[in-house]
């Protein structure tokens, strides 16, 4: 399955803790991080993954492939500013929110849209988002509302 997760392009350490433990139990069980590629919840949910021996998609706002975190394994770069927020959303399965502002807010909208099932950590109250405490139960979420 592949899984987007979306949050704050700047975040405390904290914040990148839980991020990267999200993409890290996401890559143990095989799924794929979708992200905007950039930094923040973005850079520390490819980073866990690929720690973890895992994969990870990076649809950029910009034209230029190298702006990408380093941990992004497939960029896409698009061009297209925050109205690439709806790419990064329908390109997943599922949706787990870490953190987050307007973007996040924005793309958690287009989540329900597409109704998507949606993990939020820390994040916007929103409708459609299954509140949880840890990554792990993030993950568990998304797998068993994934599941069609």
């Amino acid at each position: 399955m592949r899984v987007s997760v979306i949050g704050g392009g700047s975040v405390d350490e904290s914040t990148a803790n839980l991020a990267r433990e999200v993409g890290r139990r996401l890559a143990a069980r095989d799924h794929v991080v979708v992200c905007g590629g950039l930094g923040g919840v973005m850079a520390a949910a490819c980073e866990g993954a690929s720690a973890a021996g895992g994969r990870s998609i990076g649809i950029l706002p910009t034209t230029d492939r190298s702006d990408a975190n380093d941990h992004v394994d497939t960029v896409i770069a698009t061009g297209l500013g925050h109205a690439r927020n709806p790419l990064v959303v329908m390109n997943g399965d599922a949706v787990i929110a870490v953190d987050g502002g307007s973007g996040t807010l924005s793309e958690l909208g287009f989540a329900g849209v597409f109704d998507r099932p949606i993990a939020g950590l820390q994040t916007h109250d929103a409708p459609g988002v299954e509140p949880v405490e840890t990554p792990a139960e993030a993950v568990d979420y998304v797998e068993s509302a994934g599941q069609h």
